[in-house]
């Protein structure tokens, strides 16, 4: 199958094309006749959630960039350019759907979404019901963060794919970690209150008690999504348990919020978390997190060997505020595996892009990942990492200009970061 390599010569190269072809706009499209192949995103880009979802959108329009940069996509006829467009859900699905009518009307016929698994499977709805009730102006779905497993199991759809690792996924591997950590006696488990943060503490209860059943649960409980501004109250709840680590699929604020508040308490137990590598956690912590935050996906800027580092850098060449420093690998596989479906296709009809898509297989700066075709859930390698002072051994890169990064503790090959599935596929025509 054909893979797509990105070495240092040629991100030098895509560079030079960006710095002429790219402008900082909501849109990114190399100058072409033929009209753009138009992708909306549909996110919180307002609101308490909206530093996740303009984090979406810089690597997403980064991603664009580079495949406008090397000629765009390759259709009968002419090449085509990306072009990406934002649309607001405010971190809501009724907000969403309302974004997925306009995306719809305005041309778009792929949707992407990934900042809440409650969002994502009210989208999944719509488009379900869209594609079966309007046939020619079917839409494809790809999803980078919404991790419920339920996505791809029970929910699974042909129009859906996921290039997360799911939260069984994710929390199974920070396990093969938290299960070697003999000290830990304790523990204080906490989540949103919507469907994602509540199986993440379900199926955070049913692995303790496979992988270390003498680790006691001191806290269990959940906190409004994206509402909480004061996270002190809960912060002292996990200090007076005595629990000595908190185990959270919290993102965002929500995150970041919460880790200032175990600070400023006194907390002084680890994390183990989906995502505390960024979005003002490490700049929070501090040397307080050194040694004692955990984090987990499928990539970290601190991976090993020179394509990896020469494609960090280039992303920080291109967003060069520290604020702005969180790349997602899985967003860069995704736009690539589009293209690459798009291009086999030969044509940007949703039918025949999913049929592609299905078959995805794609490497990019070391790292690579394959479509499951049973119920479209992305297999790839996935790293745990741990909080470090930047500049000790296997920290070369800081997070967000904070002086701390992450040393990659533990790596699962794609094999082994696998897991079973309960999809039954319904394609359409069969």
């Amino acid at each position: 199958m054909l893979k797509i390599f990105v070495r240092r010569r040629s991100l030098q190269a895509w560079l030079a094309a960006c710095a002429l072809a790219c402008a900082p706009a909501v849109s990114a499209q190399a100058p072409t006749a033929a009209q753009p192949v138009r992708i909306a995103l549909i996110e919180a880009l307002s609101g308490p959630l909206a530093n996740g979802g303009e984090a979406a959108f810089r690597n997403l329009v980064w991603a664009t960039e580079r495949v406008n940069a090397r000629g765009g996509v390759k259709l009968p006829g002419a090449a085509r350019s990306l072009q990406m467009l934002r649309y607001d859900s405010k971190g809501q699905s009724e907000e969403a759907i309302t974004s997925l009518r306009s995306a719809i009307d305005d041309g778009v016929r792929i949707v992407m979404q990934g900042n809440s698994s409650a969002v994502a499977a009210s989208l999944l709805d719509a488009i379900n019901k869209h594609n079966e009730r309007e046939p020619d102006k079917r839409v494809v779905f790809l999803n980078y963060a919404a991790v419920d497993p339920a996505l791809t199991n029970e929910r699974c759809s042909f129009w859906h794919f996921r290039f997360d690792a799911h939260a069984d996924m994710r929390m199974a591997a920070l396990m093969d970690v938290l299960k070697d950590d003999k000290t830990l006696k304790s523990i204080y488990l906490i989540g949103q209150d919507y469907s994602f943060g509540q199986h993440v503490l379900r199926e955070g209860r049913r692995q303790l008690g496979l992988q270390r059943p003498d680790v006691q649960i001191v806290g269990d409980e959940l906190h409004p999504l994206g509402r909480v501004k004061d996270f002190i109250p809960y912060a002292t709840k996990i200090k007076t348990s005595g629990a000595q680590a908190v185990l959270t699929g919290n993102f965002g604020n929500d995150l970041t919020l919460l880790v200032k508040a175990a600070k400023d308490v006194g907390f002084e137990g680890k994390f183990y978390t989906f995502y505390g590598n960024a979005l003002g956690v490490p700049g929070v912590l501090g040397e307080a997190g050194v040694g004692k935050v955990m984090a987990v996906a499928e990539w970290f800027p601190t991976v090993p060997g020179e394509q990896a580092e020469a494609f960090y850098q280039s992303f920080r060449q291109r967003f060069p505020k520290p604020q702005d420093d969180y790349i997602h690998m899985r967003m860069q596989l995704m736009m690539e595996a589009l293209t690459q479906a798009l291009e086999r296709a030969g044509s940007t009809e949703a039918g025949a892009v999913a049929a592609q898509l299905e078959r995805a297989e794609v490497s990019l700066a070391g790292h690579s990942g394959a479509m499951r075709a049973a119920d479209h859930q992305f297999q790839q390698p996935l790293r745990v990492v741990m909080m470090d002072k930047q500049g000790t051994p296997g920290v070369k890169f800081d997070s967000e200009g904070s002086g701390y990064g992450f040393r990659v503790i533990k790596t699962l090959a794609a094999p082994r970061a696998e897991q079973a599935h309960s999809c039954k596929m319904q394609r359409p025509g069969r």
